[in-house]
């Protein structure tokens, strides 16, 4: 059988689309301290201590056909982490938890997130191509950013850089997950079973 390419290297001047990976993308971010902080200001400039700019490799959540045919003016993007960096995390949060960091246990944890099983969390695979090579990634729905379009057009377009693109049906795979992650509802109370 063969195999099915999940990216494509677009060029710089494409179309922005679902599914392409923008690395070192400049977005603003909360920080930590300011779930804490909220109470004590009281104006719009205070909040600005609150706000940082990070630099993170994200993903184009946006719909393909939404962005075609211009019917949004900002751009949801997610964060993609390749697989050390996100084994830090996972690691930090395991022992935050009381949990034994193990090779086995890791092992378990990206085959749970490979299958769909990590609610908030969707893998993307490694892949060598013709010019590329894209390293295996976990894509992170717990943050969401939004950028202008215009802002990640012209950042794109200054970077003159081609782009790698998630291929169908990988995207819509992602997206998929995605959609899975905002539309889990747990309810209070069971319905009572009378048949």
């Amino acid at each position: 059988m063969m195999a099915h390419p999940w990216y494509e290297l677009v060029p710089a001047d494409s179309p922005l689309d679902q599914g392409d990976l923008i690395p070192d993308c400049p977005v603003l971010a909360w920080k930590a301290s300011a779930s804490r902080s909220y109470d004590s200001i009281e104006s719009a400039e205070g909040l600005q201590g609150l706000a940082d700019i990070a630099a993170v490799d994200a993903v184009v959540m946006t719909q393909t056909c939404d962005l075609a045919q211009a019917k949004v003016p900002h751009v949801i993007l997610c964060p993609h982490y390749t697989l050390y960096r996100y084994r830090a995390f996972w690691a930090a949060d395991q022992e935050a938890h009381g949990q034994q960091v193990t090779s086995r246990s890791w092992a378990r944890q990206l085959d749970r997130v490979a299958v769909g099983t990590v609610w908030n969390l969707s893998m993307l695979n490694s892949e060598e191509g013709n010019g590329y090579h894209a390293d295996l990634r976990v894509v992170d729905f717990h943050r969401i950013f939004s950028l202008p379009r215009g802002f990640l057009e012209s950042l794109l377009s200054q970077r003159g850089e081609p782009r790698l693109r998630l291929r169908p049906p990988y995207r819509e795979h992602l997206s998929q997950a995605f959609a899975r992650f905002f539309m889990r509802v747990g309810l209070p109370t069971d319905i009572r079973k009378t048949w």
